[in-house]
């Protein structure tokens, strides 16, 4: 007789476990204790076995039986139920364990050895603070597009529109590791494409040359009180008009003091080229006082708080924000103010300074531009540009500081 509802309800528990057969195998089991267990006996190749479905009344009859006739149905086809049963238990457990954070940290330590020390810590301090608090705890199969544009405008809204772009660039990357390792089907960062708008480029904030002198003044007298060292740099990257991440890491093995050569390494130029920087008796006075005062032996700029490290790479920018020039000068500012003054009121044609700031050309496919043409001319238009920014400094009072006595 098949069972109702009622009297799975109303069925008491007895000295030993009873079975209730519903049909087809199906059974209710129950425990002394009262509790109820819905069972299914079968054969599979001659061999007696038992399913488990569950407990009633969590598990209904009507449940229980469709639990059943799917059991029965895949025996019909000489599958086992609790063979599969267990395969799709494992499988349920591995993927809850394979979450994004897992498996982004594994394409991580896969890729890293084939990165730049600089660019490998970058990647994984943005999966750290953009990606794995949103969505690092959620197995990789259960992500959404929707989730991770939701992480991206997050971002956006921060102003951080190139972060944003590159964090999603960086989960469709994670995803393919994911798919080539059998543990997603689909890369729900790729329709994400073209989502997450550029924000216009913007010209980094410089000062016109009618500028310098007031800004030359502010500068030598430190009214900002600038540490000796950040003064020292500012006034050196303006003598050299040199990219802020160039001159921060700059190593004293770099320079040539007979010759007045800074040979920057390809590994930390923009175009990966080694590039020659002529030093005026103005900037080796700097590199002077600078050697004399703190003996770092590897880093002209070593950072104030880690001997071993360099520079920070905003202490230029904090330094001019100090001086009341934030929003109206960069340390990037000094590379156009430079070219546009050197051009305008030095009377050099485009070509020497355009080397000097290492600007990329096109069609240079080979990187077969010589590191020192013009180099004759740049020496000689380095120390005028030099000597025009004392010319323009003695217009004012001009307080020079030492550093041994900071």
């Amino acid at each position: 007789m098949k069972l109702t509802e009622m009297s799975c309800k109303n069925t008491k528990p007895a000295a030993k476990a009873r079975k209730l057969s519903d049909g087809q195998g199906l059974y209710l089991e129950v425990t002394p204790t009262g509790r109820k267990y819905w069972r299914m006996k079968y054969r599979h190749f001659g061999k007696e076995k038992r399913l488990a479905f569950g407990v009633y009344p969590e598990v209904s009859l009507k449940e229980a039986r469709e639990k059943r006739d799917k059991a029965r149905k895949l025996i019909a086809e000489n599958k086992d139920p609790s063979y599969i049963k267990k395969r799709q238990k494992t499988e349920a457990m591995q993927e809850a364990g394979n979450t994004f954070e897992k498996i982004a940290r594994e394409w991580y330590e896969h890729n890293k050895d084939g990165w730049k020390p600089d660019h490998a810590q970058n990647i994984i301090n943005r999966l750290e603070k953009d990606v794995f608090p949103t969505v690092g705890d959620i197995p990789i199969k259960d992500i959404t597009p929707k989730m991770l544009l939701d992480m991206a405008k997050a971002i956006q809204e921060r102003g951080a529109n190139e972060l944003a772009k590159r964090v999603i660039q960086m989960s469709k990357h994670i995803f393919q590791y994911a798919i080539i390792t059998g543990r997603a089907d689909m890369n729900a960062a790729e329709p994400l494409k073209g989502l997450i708008k550029p924000k216009p480029k913007s010209h980094f904030a410089a000062l016109d040359h009618k500028e310098l002198p007031e800004f030359l003044g502010a500068l030598y007298s430190n009214k900002a009180r600038l540490m000796p060292l950040t003064h020292l740099a500012v006034q050196f990257m303006m003598l050299t008009f040199v990219r802020t991440r160039e001159m921060i890491k700059a190593e004293w093995r770099e320079i040539d003091f007979d010759e007045k050569i800074w040979l920057i390494p390809a590994s930390r130029m923009k175009m990966k080229k080694d590039h020659l920087v002529p030093l005026s008796d103005q900037a080796i006075k700097i590199l002077e006082e600078i050697r004399e005062a703190h003996g770092n032996k590897t880093y002209v700029f070593p950072s104030r708080d880690n001997p071993s490290s360099h520079m920070s790479n905003n202490t230029i920018l904090m330094a001019l924000r100090r001086m009341g020039y934030g929003g109206k000068m960069t340390g990037h500012g000094f590379r156009s103010l430079a070219m546009s003054t050197i051009m305008e009121k030095l009377g050099y044609r485009f070509e020497v300074p355009d080397r000097q700031l290492a600007h990329s050309k096109k069609g240079d496919v080979n990187k077969a531009y010589d590191r020192a043409m013009f180099l004759d001319e740049r020496k000689i238009m380095m120390q005028d540009w030099s000597d025009y920014l004392d010319q323009l400094a003695n217009h004012g009072e001009v307080v020079k500081i030492n550093l041994a006595k900071a």
